[in-house]
């Protein structure tokens, strides 16, 4: 009686697969420094959620049918009573998990959250926490969940093992805008839609010199010596959150602030793009047919 339990091998020979060498940095190409990536961003993607948003960021230089670099999906459960054990708060309690899945990077992720992915979720409580009109719901909390499908990420390279973890300020960029999306299609109150963006010091190649540009695709470049992701309010004209990493050079002494005029740029480009989403929400629930 043969094993059913057991996947036996081919009767024959076979022939091991062969594959295409694989592939270096990708090319900048022809896209504009100073241009933000085409964002997809859709709400109420999860029923059972108080609110709910999806976010692609798209990959000009993909060669891969889906040409998108980034996948987000965010949902938002609460506001909703504490315990009573808990102690008395005046204001909503704010709780951010930010988790990869498994399969969302280049190296596999483990099913527990990791030091960077505590660092993400701190980061965009902090962003949220200045855009949420927190005095409206004392002693009541509220759980924000994202959920990183694909990373920016060139799984295809060799070398992005030397790109020492750029891909997160996109990440957590991706993370403040999609998550204001899902906040505001659950109802609650906040002053603004807080929105993020990225800026950083790339050079292109070996002999070029370091230039500041707009939500930088990090396989396309050859080094990045410094990046700054900020959480940005436009209506109110007011910063969240700061995140910066890397050695800024020393001949240009005003090199920060050209880095976060930049990623304002990059925030107001992002914002555009959340408000649309989110009138077209409130159009479809106005006109269901």
């Amino acid at each position: 009686m043969a094993d059913r339990r057991r996947i036996n091998g081919p009767v024959g020979a076979t022939a091991p697969p062969v594959y295409d060498r694989p592939q270096g940095k990708r090319a900048a190409g022809p896209v504009d420094d100073n241009v933000v990536r085409k964002i997809f961003l859709k709400t109420g993607v999860t029923p059972s959620a108080s609110g709910s948003a999806y976010l692609e960021v798209e990959d000009p230089n993909s060669n891969r049918p889906s040409g998108t670099s980034l996948k987000l999906t965010c949902t938002v459960h609460g506001p909703r009573a504490l315990p009573r054990s808990a102690p008395f708060s005046p204001h909503i309690i704010l709780s951010t998990h930010v988790k990869y899945a498994p399969f969302a990077t280049r190296q596999r992720r483990g099913y527990l959250r990791d030091s960077s992915e505590r660092d993400l979720g701190v980061h965009l409580e902090t962003a949220l926490r200045g855009a949420i009109i927190a005095d409206r719901w004392p002693k009541s909390g509220v759980d924000i969940i994202v959920t990183i499908i694909e990373g920016d990420q060139n799984r295809d390279s060799p070398e992005y093992d030397k790109d020492e973890g750029w891909d997160m300020m996109n990440v957590l960029s991706g993370c403040i805008t999609v998550a204001s999306a899902a906040i505001a299609d659950a109802g609650i109150d906040c002053v603004d839609t807080v929105a993020g963006g990225v800026a950083a010091i790339v050079a292109k190649d070996a002999k070029s010199q370091p230039v500041v540009v707009l939500d930088p695709d990090v396989a396309a470049y050859h080094k990045i010596f410094a990046a700054c992701c900020v959480a940005y309010l436009p209506t109110r004209d007011e910063v969240t959150n700061i995140w910066f990493k890397g050695q800024l050079p020393a001949a240009d002494a005003m090199i920060y602030n050209k880095m976060v005029e930049r990623s304002l740029v990059a925030c107001r480009g992002a914002n555009r793009v959340l408000v649309q989403a989110l009138n077209e929400t409130v159009r479809q629930v106005q006109n269901p047919s």
